[in-house]
């Protein structure tokens, strides 16, 4: 708590005092001292805001609304309004500071200072003054103040703070670092790859920081409503009270005069002016919690009336890296005789299925890397594969083009991914399979969707229309498009988006790096696996910072708890406020109702709207 909300406690609390007091003793200058400490802040402001000419806000309301009661005589419920108005003000106070504590609590990865290394000695500097190239010390405990490279040293990364996830992040020399993670264990020394401003720390943190500015359309008609409800109300309180005057006579000016401070109780929009706004603000401060970065509450409004998925299929529905899935030996060599002989022959291969392979055969062998060894008369064939001389044997590595080509006895296989077969001028040795692996929890994430709401998931992919579909058959996705290049995948998404109804939303989970037409073409384009990619942050509207594809359900249940509660806040206080409203203009209630029209209604609202900060 702090020293303003201090100070409003012991305000309230003087002020009770007095209201005791008067009450008891039916003095009205206790009445008055009462008013007075709770309500001078909102006179003061009241008459400021006469000054410049903005006359309808509930500062005003309050003013007018409490001094009519005084002018009537009433003056427990004319300390009421301005004492309980002023517990509604502190509860509301008391909240958004809760809600902003909590999200800044959650992005607090800024490091305050760097460890500089010039010349042989250390000198602490702001992460800002970095540059390009310099050298820094992060010690265990301390944050890492921009993404650079480790060049001496080894650690464990708290990562949490970026990504939601508890468990550390293991890296040593070579391996690159990101601003706004907490180094554990180990001393580093870190280069500096990228300075403050283009880091990852700042990028995130302007994220978070400018996602209020893309209101939701139901924030936006919260504001509308409040243009057009305050004058509309004020002009019938202010004829409540003259039009029964004139009829009736001066007699009843009294009367209808307090049944018309009623009505600007009533009408004050506090409850939906702050609990809404602060209901998407809690929801964009869960989603973070769990490493989903959301641009905006527009883009939770969104997600809420999801109807299709299009997923990229390479580095989202698939981790984006080769492994070996199948060994098949033929010919009376073994398993591990087929990978040693293709590992050592593609040694001199950058491909990424040669690596797979090289990768496949160090992990089963005492062997630190796949050297050249007994191959000579290497040869590369385009399109094909390779040929060498493998211990003065000829052998060929390719696909079944190859195969063809030499005439090799074999059959196709059926396996998913890319198939390398092995044969030597005599024999058909086998084929080793090589597929790009599907993320864990996949299928899982895919279904829990469907359960959701979600009617169509559809894949677009550049890859082939077999390997799409052996992908597709493993996760349950049977709308696919294969073989796009990425002009043709914003075609693909323009198509399924003119098959959604206006009603209906369409969200594109790409990997962020080379998505950005598709992620910006859709109605929510979401980039997974984000950590560290400037790409992904600027191009998506919903980043998860993870390679966690479960993510896309938990932001999903995120966005519809949030306008949920969002649509109860409204529901509720315009249902109670109008039904007061009604009753007062008729005399049925009184100020005490109206106090409770206005400060409960805000409270009960603001509590309703914590909620989705524990989401």
């Amino acid at each position: 708590m702090n020293k303003e909300q201090k100070i409003d406690i012991a305000k309230i609390l003087i002020s009770a005092a007095l209201y005791a007091v008067g009450f008891a003793t039916g003095n009205f200058w206790f009445f008055i001292g009462a008013y007075l400490v709770a309500g001078y802040k909102t006179i003061f402001e009241a008459v400021i805001g006469i000054i410049h000419l903005e006359l309808l806000d509930e500062n005003f309301l309050m003013t007018i609304a409490s001094l009519g009661a005084l002018y009537c005589g009433q003056y427990p419920e004319a300390v009421a309004v301005m004492l309980f108005y002023q517990v509604g003000e502190f509860f509301e106070d008391y909240a958004v500071n809760n809600s902003r504590k909590s999200i800044a609590g959650l992005m607090d990865i800024k490091a305050e200072f760097a460890n500089r290394l010039a010349d042989g000695k250390e000198e602490r500097v702001d992460p800002e003054e970095l540059k390009l190239g310099d050298v820094i010390l992060v010690r265990p405990g301390e944050k890492i103040p921009v993404d650079g490279v480790i060049i001496n040293g080894s650690s464990s990364l708290d990562t949490a703070a970026l990504t939601g996830e508890s468990m550390p992040r293991d890296v040593t020399e070579g391996a690159e670092v990101i601003s706004g993670t907490i180094n554990l264990t180990g001393l580093l020394q870190v280069r500096v790859t990228k300075v403050y401003e283009d880091s990852t720390v700042a990028k995130v943190l302007d994220l978070v920081e400018n996602a209020s500015s893309k209101k939701a359309s139901v924030e936006k008609f919260i504001t509308k409503f409040a243009h057009y409800y305050t004058p509309m109300v004020v002009g019938c309180a202010v004829a409540l009270a003259v039009i029964p005057t004139i009829v009736f006579g001066w007699s009843a000016f009294d009367e209808w005069l307090y049944r018309a401070m009623i009505f600007l109780v009533i009408s004050c929009p506090c409850a939906l002016v702050i609990s809404v706004p602060l209901s998407l603000f809690a929801g964009v401060g869960s989603a973070s919690r769990q490493g989903i970065l959301v641009k905006g509450s527009n883009y939770l409004e969104a997600l809420a009336k999801v109807d299709t998925f299009a997923f990229d299929k390479t580095g989202t529905l698939t981790t984006g890296r080769f492994a070996v899935t199948k060994i098949s030996p033929a010919g009376g060599i073994s398993e591990a005789e087929l990978l040693e002989m293709t590992a050592v022959c593609e040694a001199k291969s950058n491909h990424p299925i040669a690596a797979s392979i090289a990768a496949c055969w160090k992990e089963r062998s005492d062997n630190t890397e796949a050297s050249e060894g007994p191959v000579t008369d290497y040869h590369e064939l385009a399109g094909k594969g390779i040929s060498c001389l493998y211990n003065g044997r000829k052998i060929y590595f390719g696909n079944a083009a190859l195969m063809r080509d030499i005439g090799a006895d074999f059959v196709e296989a059926t396996d998913m991914g890319s198939i390398v077969y092995v044969a030597d001028e005599n024999n058909y040795l086998g084929y080793i399979a090589v597929a790009d692996q599907i993320r864990d929890n996949c299928a899982d994430t895919l279904a829990e969707l469907k359960k959701l709401g979600v009617k169509r998931e559809i894949m677009l992919t550049g890859d082939r229309l077999e390997i799409a579909e052996a992908v597709g058959k493993a996760i349950g996705v049977t709308d696919i498009m294969s073989e796009l290049l990425p002009g043709q995948k914003v075609d693909a998404l323009e198509t399924a988006i003119a098959a959604e109804g206006e009603k209906n939303r369409l969200v594109f989970v790409g990997d962020g790096i080379n998505d950005a037409p598709v992620l910006a073409r859709a109605d929510v384009g979401i980039a997974m696996g984000a950590f560290g990619s400037d790409a992904a942050v600027e191009a998506a509207d919903v980043v998860i910072m993870t390679d966690d594809i479960s993510r896309l359900t938990a932001v999903m249940k995120i966005a519809r708890k949030t306008m949920k509660i969002c649509r109860q806040n409204v529901v509720f206080a315009l249902v109670i406020k109008f039904a007061i409203l009604g009753l007062g203009a008729f005399g049925l209630a009184t100020m005490w109702e109206a106090v409770f029209a206005d400060v409960g209604v805000a409270v009960l609202c603001i509590l309703n709207s914590m909620r989705a900060l524990k989401l």
